[in-house]
């Protein structure tokens, strides 16, 4: 079947081709009357015309297509985030194009590499631990490209994160001031500097602080997260812990000692208090309410598509990082 044309319209309007295109780019300036621009709406609507989107890409070297490279689309967090920015983007013209890494620096760069073949105008994207020549030969291509959430040492690209040394630090000193006897910090074993950022900012808590507790590590790999973080709590916190606070440096190892908690009828508060990086639909499902860190996704994402979109038109090379803060949501499993 034939697709519809801006001719088609100009013939059956009984105008110019120019009228049309004036009309339906709603381009301002022309003589063009109330009547003729209804008239040429209701025809394109009738004739089902859409834009030729391929043609329109070629005259003006741009696709309106964004490309989103996340670690992992399964974590709330990053389907939360895909669902901002793909709002944003609309809000502006663009449609998002989303792919998953899953901390796989291999699967990272086949990705920017199949966003660049289908010539996206930029990318957002959560850089993973070992994706840095990646991102180098983005720059050295002036390709538009912004991080979200992470950002990676040594590498000058613009991005949007939060503080989260600052968030971790005030965190620790609030647990602290509680006068917990022992004190459980379950992190990665990682070189993604975030979350660096965020067992450094515990640790500056403890270091600082003249308060004192039994203060331990727990550091997994990004494998096998839920079978290492059960194995752990079982050496070091047991299953008849008191006085105790576990701190989770995100949802997903939150997720995995919550459901160690639930398996040994460990009794949140009473027993154990429990604070998570991030909150994820998961803990709903647990009878006591979790406290979180709360980052302030909408407004990563309206900055983010702002600062991909100035690169998109203007490109300008440059490192400028946006820093926003996060909050504490404090519900009953802090007592």
């Amino acid at each position: 079947m034939k697709r519809s044309s801006i001719k088609d319209i100009a013939k059956l309007a009984g105008v110019s081709v120019a009228t049309v295109s004036y009309v339906l780019n709603r381009k301002e300036g022309q003589r063009i009357s109330e009547e003729t621009r209804k008239k040429i709406f209701e025809i394109a609507e009738t004739i089902n015309y859409t834009p030729n989107k391929i043609a329109k890409s070629l005259k003006t070297n741009k696709t309106k297509l964004l490309g989103l490279i996340v670690a992992d689309i399964s974590n709330d967090f990053y389907s939360h985030i895909a669902r901002n920015l793909e709002d944003k983007a609309l809000q502006l013209g663009y449609t998002l194009i989303i792919g998953s890494s899953d901390e796989n620096a291999e699967k990272f760069e086949k990705l920017t590499q199949l966003f660049s073949q289908q010539q996206v105008d930029g990318m957002i994207v959560a850089p993973v631990a070992g994706s840095e020549k990646t991102l180098e030969n983005l720059i050295q291509l002036k390709y538009p490209v912004v991080t979200i959430d992470r950002y990676l040492k040594g590498v000058s690209v613009p991005g949007i994160t939060i503080d989260n040394q600052e968030i971790a630090e005030r965190t620790t000193s609030l647990l602290l001031n509680k006068g917990f006897d022992k004190m459980i910090y379950i992190g990665y074993e990682t070189e993604l500097p975030h979350l660096l950022d965020r067992q450094h900012g515990f640790e500056k808590a403890i270091s600082s602080s003249s308060k004192t507790a039994d203060i331990q590590y727990l550091l997994v790999g990004l494998e096998n997260i839920a079978q290492e973080v059960r194995a752990q709590l079982e050496n070091n916190l047991g299953k008849q812990p008191e006085n105790t606070a576990l701190y989770f440096s995100s949802n997903k190892l939150a997720v995995a000692g919550l459901s160690y908690l639930v398996k040994n009828d460990i009794k949140v508060p009473e027993q154990v208090s429990v604070i998570a990086f991030d909150e994820t639909d998961a803990y709903d499902l647990f009878p006591t309410e979790i406290t979180y860190i709360q980052q302030p996704i909408e407004e990563m994402a309206e900055e983010a598509i702002k600062l991909l979109d100035g690169q998109i038109n203007d490109y300008t090379a440059t490192g400028k990082r946006i820093t926003l803060s996060a909050k504490l949501v404090a519900k009953a499993s802090l007592k």
